[in-house]
């Protein structure tokens, strides 16, 4: 699958701005604040329908306009794919595939697989557990279409059922008939999304481990362990259990909407043990073997977008990050940095072809 161009009309910093780009390497360099990894999250946007760096979609928009496009050709299996992206200030945004709008955004997801890396990526480590489970989330989500499915379906009953007991605190009532019928379909829907997380970190942490042991050159031990309360006992049961506690808080306590991802290294938690060239060398190990994951699952190789990749890694770790993707099982890549000569030079050890854009 190769981006062949991308147009970008009032996204951001940008008024309009054209790319023609290579089918392997392309270089996005300029200086801080110029727009690198704007481009970088237009093409995340095609992808997945949202930015990377900001949910406000309206944010989005350049200051003081009134909308903006985002425009991507593709080639997939030999086919093309036109993208188009829109947003007008006070309606909803548009996803356009050869000239159809989706009537659901999650129809789009999959068809487009794509994977970052980037600064940001670090929120994986120091925010709270809704970050982690986002992560395994959309890596299933991109080449399982049922488990995103029953993911939406999950949140929409899980609201429902928070409202109910907020409802039940405010009047002083209470229905058991009625919270049963919430927790008989969170039990189904969320029953078979741990199973489904579950098969997905038995596959995926080996494959994350090989990948972080090339980056380090096996200095380190790193885990990943996940950590769900379905492991204690059925989701219906916990709910049944939970239920006083569910009344006196007003939402529901229990559930797969609690599941965690720990990162260790060395037995101990990274955020609180690792060194930054560690947990940068640990983030990147986690979405090469993302991209190894979707690759497998899709059977196409996935958009590459290393964004400042290369700030905070000596240069040890950025060569054996060059020699990763010096690679053919890796396909389209795009790379920012704010220092052109850095970029060209570690680009030159790739045998593959590449252009590089000067903002």
């Amino acid at each position: 699958m190769i981006l062949k161009a991308l147009s970008l009309l009032n996204y951001k910093n940008f008024d309009s701005k054209s790319f023609i780009f290579n089918e392997k390497i392309n270089c996005i360099v300029g200086n801080n604040g110029i727009g690198k990894t704007n481009v970088l999250d237009a093409i995340y946007h095609l992808s997945f329908g949202k930015s990377y760096f900001n949910p406000i979609a309206s944010q989005n928009i350049k200051h003081d306009e009134d909308f903006f496009v985002v425009n991507g050709d593709y080639i997939k299996d030999n086919n093309p794919e036109k993208l188009v992206i829109s947003l007008k200030r006070g309606q909803k945004k548009v996803i356009k595939r050869n000239g159809k709008a989706y009537e659901r955004f999650s129809e789009h997801i999959g068809l487009l697989p794509l994977v970052i890396i980037s600064p940001a990526d670090r929120d994986l480590i120091i925010e709270g557990s809704d970050t982690r489970r986002k992560f395994i989330d959309t890596v299933i989500s991109q080449s399982d279409k049922s488990y995103l499915e029953h993911l939406i379906r999950y949140n929409k009953i899980l609201a429902q059922r928070n409202a109910l007991l907020k409802y039940f605190a405010l009047n002083h009532t209470f229905n058991k008939d009625t919270l049963d019928v919430y927790n008989d379909q969170l039990t189904d829907y969320g029953t078979k999304i741990f199973e489904k997380r579950d098969a997905f970190l038995k596959t995926f942490i080996p494959i994350f481990k090989s990948r972080y042991k090339t980056i380090s050159n096996g200095k380190d031990a790193v885990e990943l362990a996940y950590e769900s309360q379905l492991f204690e006992n059925t989701l219906d049961q916990l709910l049944k259990n939970s239920i006083n506690k569910d009344k006196a808080l007003q939402y529901t306590s229990v559930g797969i909407h609690k599941d965690d991802l720990h990162f260790n290294i060395d037995t101990h938690p990274i955020k609180k043990f690792g060194s930054q060239g560690q947990q940068k060398s640990f983030l990147i190990a986690l979405k090469l073997a993302q991209f190894d994951f979707i690759k497998t699952q899709s059977h196409v190789n996935p958009i590459l977008l290393l964004d400042d990749i290369f700030d905070k890694l000596d240069e040890q770790r950025v060569s054996q990050i060059i020699k990763l993707v010096d690679d053919e099982n890796f396909g389209q890549i795009f790379i920012s940095d704010t220092h052109a000569d850095r970029t060209e030079n570690a680009v030159k050890q790739v045998h593959q072809s590449y252009e590089i854009f000067k903002l």
